[in-house]
């Protein structure tokens, strides 16, 4: 049993943020998309079965809590991870509101990264099924 399959998307205007994301998850056996604004990630999500998102805060036109509020709407269940260079207690209140309970502080150690992002995925058995826990 393992993590590896698992269908991520990492959202994120800023290439190199994108790519240094995309390169330490697939590392990892994670299958990653990547998305360059809020519009290309909700089609995206519209497109694929998504099991994780990791969501910059602050994007020009429609912001990471635009963007999470449309998640919010096709997905209530769908665990994000938001990520920013600036510590706004407004805007992480907001997300919290909207149901995000975990933060990636820009710069961000890859480590941090990789086992926040295990912790939050549900283990797959081999033949893709999710495990249910047992108790």
């Amino acid at each position: 049993m393992d993590r590896h399959g698992h269908n991520l998307l990492v959202v994120d205007d800023q290439a190199g943020v994108r790519r240094l994301l995309f390169e330490a998850l697939v590392d990892e056996g994670m299958h990653v998309e990547l998305a360059a604004s809020g519009p290309e990630a909700l089609q995206k999500i519209k497109k694929n079965a998504v099991d994780l998102v990791l969501l910059d805060m602050r994007m020009p036109g429609m912001s990471g809590l635009d963007v999470l509020r449309e998640l919010r709407k096709l997905n209530p269940d769908l665990p994000v991870i938001m990520m920013t260079a600036y510590g706004e207690l407004d805007l992480v209140a907001e997300a919290k509101r909207q149901g995000v309970r975990h933060y990636l502080n820009k710069p961000f150690d890859l480590q941090e990264v990789r086992y926040l992002v295990k912790a939050l995925l549900p283990e797959k058995q081999s033949a893709g099924l999710y495990m249910e826990e047992i108790g």
